[in-house]
């Protein structure tokens, strides 16, 4: 049940409030609004006289928000982004249905996006829009519904669909190879490391039963520059078998260990645990599933 209407004060005075909190006086907030700052002054007014209550404590020509009130506007921000947000879905899908993604890039280049014109095909009515976040997050201050995780089930709070587990090969340019032919070699090189995965090549090498610490070399914080920069010879990397398999088939890269596989993690579709699952996320699992059920058969 929605409260009663003289609780809920008029967007523009939320806005003003907002806006006067952010950026410290009426006139900054009345430049942002398009207003003059007399109306800003208004909407405060009217507001307090609403809900019977101090908001505004003026000193020298200067506004500023009571204690409460910054505690209040902190809860009013977030309803104003979220009523944003839903409109921006309505309006990129007026039909209705709309599911908000987060990806990893390197995953959602090279496994999701090809294969999203199938999930449009068969689910037309949802909308799919993406962004990028490369560590878990607290999805009661995101705007998703679900996301892609790397790893172990460490995400608290959510539900887990595993995708893919994943293999990672240490590659380099074949300039480079030469050399490494023992583990001792291969820790002597340049190394390069992903900055999400920062004790990757560590837990490899005790994989290979060879216990190392401290290694350090050149850092990236995506897959797609530090394959450029292996490939044009800058240092060894540890890379998903998934995204290398056309540069090693091509000559551009060439393993630089040939041991046993190893696998860091594995991927997964998360989703909070605390809420209902929406339709349009109901159907990207199901969706998800059959994928799962076709690579498998082929």
């Amino acid at each position: 049940m929605i409260a009663p209407r003289r609780f809920l004060p008029s967007i523009s005075s939320l806005l003003a409030l907002e806006a006067v909190d952010r950026l410290g006086s009426a006139s900054a907030a009345a430049a942002e609004l398009s207003l003059t700052q007399s109306a800003i002054s208004r909407q405060l007014k009217t507001m307090e006289d609403q809900l019977g209550v101090q908001l505004i404590e003026r000193s020298q020509m200067r506004l500023h928000l009571t204690p409460a009130a910054k505690d209040y506007v902190q809860t009013a921000r977030s309803a104003v982004q979220e009523l944003a947000q839903a409109a921006l879905k309505l309006k990129a899908n007026p039909a209705g249905g709309s599911l908000d993604l987060s990806i990893l890039p390197a995953f959602g280049m090279h496994w999701l996006a090809p294969r999203l014109q199938d999930f449009a095909r068969c689910h037309p009515e949802v909308t799919v829009n993406l962004g990028t976040r490369l560590q878990p997050f607290d999805f009661t201050s995101e705007p998703f519904d679900a996301a892609i995780h790397f790893g172990q089930q460490d995400w608290a709070s959510v539900h887990y669909l595993p995708i893919m587990r994943e293999e990672v090969l240490p590659v380099c340019a074949p300039s480079l190879a030469a050399g490494l032919d023992n583990l001792d070699a291969l820790r002597s090189a340049p190394l390069l490391h992903l900055d999400s995965r920062p004790d990757a090549w560590e837990r490899w090498f005790e994989m290979q039963g060879h216990a190392v610490t401290g290694l350090r070399g050149m850092l990236f914080d995506q897959f797609s520059t530090m394959i450029q920069a292996t490939i044009h010879g800058l240092g060894v990397a540890l890379l998903p078998s998934y995204l290398v398999q056309d540069d090693l088939s091509a000559g551009r890269l060439v393993q630089a260990w040939d041991g046993p596989s190893v696998s860091l993690g594995s991927y997964y579709l998360v989703w909070p645990s605390d809420r209902s699952t929406p339709e349009p996320l109901r159907s990207f699992q199901d969706w998800v599933k059959d994928q799962l059920e076709t690579d498998t058969v082929s």
